[in-house]
């Protein structure tokens, strides 16, 4: 069997490094690469059997045009010329009595490698499209790292080796961080504590040594209150604070006197007793890691709780501690020049903008000026993974509206284009990868020939660009020239060399980290701003999510299932096993209701409704109902989870608050019966 090296292309903080067992020009197995840093040879129960998503029976093999109404997923073959010329000529019609700014494309992480996840973004500009606001996962994390530590670069985190206090914040690690339980087991194994703070128990939780459960959206108020018991007790590092943190005096003053013991647990759920225990355990270790999920930032308040939470280990001088520090979201990206890809220069000037997560409001604009006309949807699945799911299948739904999507499967979001696109997998295209969540860069190379026609999102790009008459011979460069092209940049981008010819071999390589990196914070001021006068109001301060204004009766967090990775995977049932659309109650709110384990339910809110079964469990509190997964229609009653998700805002970033949302809840068979009546009045 023949060994080739490649790379886990999915939304994950992992980016897992592969080798891909041949025969006969055929991938036949996975493996993990045990040669690579942070990964380590071990691969999440999705990828143990990639081979079965490349070679699945569902993949589209060829272009297809609809033959249904929209929705239906009627189509037929035809060819890529033929595909090109229709696509093209809707647009230069669109173009023509629209603008171009009526065409709007759609991506996301489908692809996480630097050339297929940007291949879009030049020839849009180009075109003269609206442009895409990319920001439906965590966006407001990253301003609320960056309100207090600016552009320093977040803790290796490979550092929790030499922990003794790690607290897993607001991340279901075993779901979506697996790698990192390598570096915990190793800190574990001598003498390191665990703490896992999340709305729910997860497996993560069981896997800590200590699980704090807290209220959703009020992870801000509890970072408060353990500042406050460290303010209190006298267990800040002083010295620390003096020279390298701006405001922390201001914050003592100002803020943490108002959040007392008494007032943190009343907002969080979590008992005064277990605050202050929590508070000691960190302030007194001799290293205290945080790795900060992303949870915590899909609610209203999301920049700010990430904010707060950033200022916790400069109370206690986590940074200047081998071992301590806060992992968000590694910077592997900044050590490649991606505007080589990304081509920001070609983006017209005053050119609309659309955030993504808006993207049911703005297909069912009613000015006509600012309708769009034409959506383009690569690596992404909106009609399954958008808020508010209900308004983004109307606006798919609309007949004036031309629709491609390039895909590997019949996706929902597929289901309602015009024209679908045959899409390769990783294995058979090349690409360079960063991670976000540790430091490590690998080059991958086609493996194998690409399945029935499909093609890779920057040889599409390059096909419409020539039909569509755009001159630049950049469309002209081949993958492989793109990213050599990339390799070359990391000697401008990186502070320290990089091994390129590793790299180009398509070897992992590290990213070296400067021996102080931990204490150069890259602020204006030079140092960890904890006020920061840039920032309204200066002094970060907790307030209530969007949902404490909702009048449903229940709090409803959407989280990741291990099984699948947002919409992905949803092709392989040997993962489902027939288990989805679950929710998490807590018995003493089943008692109350009179459900039973097992019973259909429905939840509803303004938005709209979504059936569920339902599981009674203590791994939720009362009042709270949780339910794991992003399933495809094919997979469920009546739509997802996102039927009851909102486009509402983050406060910072323009994310998505996921978390932020309240629900009703019913029996299936009340509620058919409601219907039955009401139609038969009607």
């Amino acid at each position: 069997m023949e060994i080739r090296k490649s790379v886990c292309p999915y939304d994950c903080p992992d980016c897992c490094g592969l080798l891909i067992g041949m025969e006969n020009g055929r991938a036949v197995k996975v493996a993990g690469d045990p040669d690579h840093p942070f990964t380590r040879g071990t691969l999440c129960p999705k990828m143990a059997h990639y081979e079965r998503t490349v070679y699945s029976p569902l993949r589209i093999l060829t272009p297809l045009r609809r033959t249904g109404k929209k929705g239906e997923g009627r189509f037929m073959p035809i060819s890529w010329e033929e595909a090109i010329s229709l696509i093209t000529e809707q647009w230069k019609n669109i173009i023509r009595t629209n603008g171009a700014e009526s065409i709007l494309p759609y991506s996301y992480a489908g692809s996480m490698g630097t050339i297929q996840y940007s291949a879009g973004h030049a020839f849009f500009y180009d075109l003269g499209a609206a442009s895409l606001e990319r920001t439906i996962c965590a966006p407001a994390k990253a301003c609320g790292y960056q309100d207090v530590m600016g552009q320093t670069l977040p803790t290796d985190p490979q550092e929790a080796q030499k922990s003794d206090c790690i607290i897993l914040w607001s991340i279901s690690m075993l779901a979506t961080n697996i790698h990192f339980k390598h570096d915990i087991d190793i800190a574990r194994a001598h003498g390191a504590k665990v703490y896992c703070i999340d709305t729910y128990r997860t497996r993560t939780a069981d896997y800590a040594d200590h699980f704090i459960r807290i209220r959703p959206g009020t992870d801000g108020a509890l970072a408060l209150g353990m500042m406050h018991v460290i303010r209190r007790d006298g267990l800040a590092d002083n010295a620390f604070i003096a020279q390298h943190v701006q405001g922390w005096e201001r914050l003592c003053d100002k803020i943490l006197p108002h959040y007392t013991l008494g007032k943190t647990a009343d907002i969080t759920g979590v008992s005064a007793a277990t605050i202050e225990e929590l508070a000691h355990a960190y302030a007194t270790a001799h290293a205290p890691f945080i790795r900060l999920g992303s949870g915590q930032s899909r609610y209203g308040n999301g920049a700010m709780t990430s904010r707060l939470i950033t200022c916790l280990p400069a109370s206690v001088g986590a940074y200047a501690k081998p071992g301590g520090g806060l992992l968000t979201s590694a910077s592997g990206s900044h050590a490649l020049d991606k505007s080589i890809i990304r081509r920001p220069d070609k983006e017209k000037p005053g050119i609309r903008h659309i955030n993504m997560c808006e993207l049911g409001r703005v297909l069912n604009q009613k000015d006509p000026a600012s309708l769009i006309k034409s959506l383009y949807v690569y690596s992404s699945n909106p009609a399954c993974t958008a808020p508010d799911q209900m308004q983004v299948l109307r606006g798919l739904a609309r007949e004036d509206l031309f629709t491609v999507v390039h895909e590997r499967f019949l996706t929902d979001t597929a289901r309602y284009a015009d024209i679908v696109l045959p899409a390769t997998t990783s294995l058979e295209h090349s690409d360079l990868y960063y991670s976000y969540g540790q430091y490590v860069l690998e080059r991958s190379t086609a493996v194998i020939a690409p399945i029935g026609e499909s093609k890779s999102n920057w040889q599409v790009f390059s096909l419409l660009a020539k039909a569509m008459n755009l001159p630049d011979s950049f469309y002209n460069q081949t993958e492989e020239e793109l990213i050599t092209a990339l390799i070359e940049s990391t000697g401008r981008f990186w502070p320290l060399p990089i091994d390129k010819k590793k790299l180009s071999a398509g070897i992992p390589v590290p990213l070296p980290l400067p021996p102080d990196y931990k204490l150069d914070f890259r602020t204006p001021s030079g140092k960890i701003e904890i006020e920061n006068p840039r920032c309204q109001p200066s002094l970060p301060d907790y307030f209530p999510p969007h949902m404490n204004q909702d009048p449903e009766s229940f709090s409803f967090v959407n989280s990741p299932d291990a099984r699948i990775l947002d919409s992905s995977f949803n092709e392989r049932n040997d993962l489902l096993r027939r288990h989805t659309m679950e929710l998490m109650m807590h018995p003493s709110d089943a008692r109350r209701l009179q459900f039973i384990d097992g019973q259909q339910v429905q939840a509803s809110n303004a938005q709209g409704r979504a059936t569920f079964t339902l599981r009674i469990t203590d791994r939720t509190a009362p009042g709270v109902l949780v339910s794991e997964g992003v399933w495809w229609k094919k997979h469920t009653a009546d739509g997802n989870t996102n039927r009851l998700t909102t486009m509402r805002l983050t406060d910072q970033g323009g994310g998505s608050t996921f978390y932020d949302v309240r629900i009703n809840i019913e029996s299936a068979e009340k509620q058919r019966q409601k219907t039955a009546e009401k139609n038969t009045i009607l």
